[in-house]
């Protein structure tokens, strides 16, 4: 009799252990369709579509879960998940980027794949390619006319993205070496469909966007002669690309870890490079959390 209570004792703390990360619903990862509970995600528009690609595909063999991934910067979600408002923050820069020292060191970093951030222009511009020194130029105002640059004789009209934006904290930081963006005349927006259509429609703009955005209605730019392919970023060759971070507050549970396994592991790799990221597998040069 004692081994028998001692046996349902182990099971019963066993599986109060294994508990969802939106709720008190069980969790286990032992196999597939086990699962349940709820999982709150918020941060980086850039890695927003990957993320809802993963929970839709996740919930196929886990009937009971439930995902939620909504976007509003990585600031947001580096923010959100701090408070402890939201499971997963997403971002595209390293935490101790946006948040202070001491609510960084609380959260964990799971990284699940690159993200190339390409600078995009309106199809009318006849521009094709920029030097990096132009690139700054322009972004911070000492270039206003296409015409400085090969193009048309055209004013430049430049889309910019809130403070909050990782993807902007990227492309000031790889792209403009750091200098700040002239934002005085600039549109704003920070919904990577919306800027990309925002560009599209708009004569002479010029802004930035995640790889995993790209298409045929806007123009993606080479910076000196270097165009914008994950081929380019795994070999080093081009610079403005980040990693794409989920930050758990503390260990996840068991729930939030099978997930970001599911992210990580090779089943999910096809999915990465079809949805427009990059794998962390394949690169050659590494960055390192600012101070590490």
């Amino acid at each position: 009799m004692k081994k028998i209570l001692s046996v349902i004792l182990a099971a019963s703390l066993m599986a109060a252990s294994l508990c969802a990360c939106g709720g008190n619903k069980s969790a286990s990862s032992s196999a597939p369709g086990s699962l349940s509970g709820t999982i709150q995600i918020s941060g980086s528009s850039a890695l927003q579509p990957l993320a809802q690609a993963a929970a839709d595909k996740f919930k196929e063999t886990n009937p009971d879960v439930s995902v939620t991934v909504n976007a509003g910067g990585s600031g947001t979600g580096l923010q959100n998940v701090s408070d402890k408002t939201v499971d997963i923050g997403d971002s595209d820069v390293y935490a101790e980027e946006k948040l202070s020292p001491d609510k960084a060191k609380s959260l964990v970093d799971h990284i699940v794949c690159v993200v190339g951030v390409a600078v995009v222009a309106n199809s009318q511009t006849g521009v094709s390619n920029v030097t990096k020194q132009q690139l700054a130029d322009i972004f911070t105002g000492k270039i206003t006319n296409w015409k400085k640059v090969g193009g048309k004789d055209q004013k430049i009209v430049i889309i910019n993205r809130p403070k909050s934006s990782g993807t902007r904290a990227l492309f000031q930081k790889y792209a403009l070496g750091g200098k700040e963006e002239n934002t005085g005349k600039s549109l704003m927006e920070d919904n990577s469909g919306t800027l990309r259509q925002n560009v599209a429609q708009t004569s002479g703009s010029i802004a930035y966007i995640a790889f995993s955005y790209l298409n045929d209605s806007v123009k993606p730019l080479s910076v000196d002669n270097v165009q914008p392919t994950y081929e380019n970023i795994y070999s080093g060759k081009y610079n403005i690309w980040g990693y794409e971070h989920m930050y758990t507050n503390g260990q996840p549970s068991a729930l939030c870890k099978a997930f970001l396994d599911y992210m990580q592991s090779k089943n999910f790799a096809k999915t990465i490079t079809e949805k427009g990221y990059g794998l962390y597998s394949e690169m050659k040069v590494k960055r390192s959390a600012p101070g590490k």
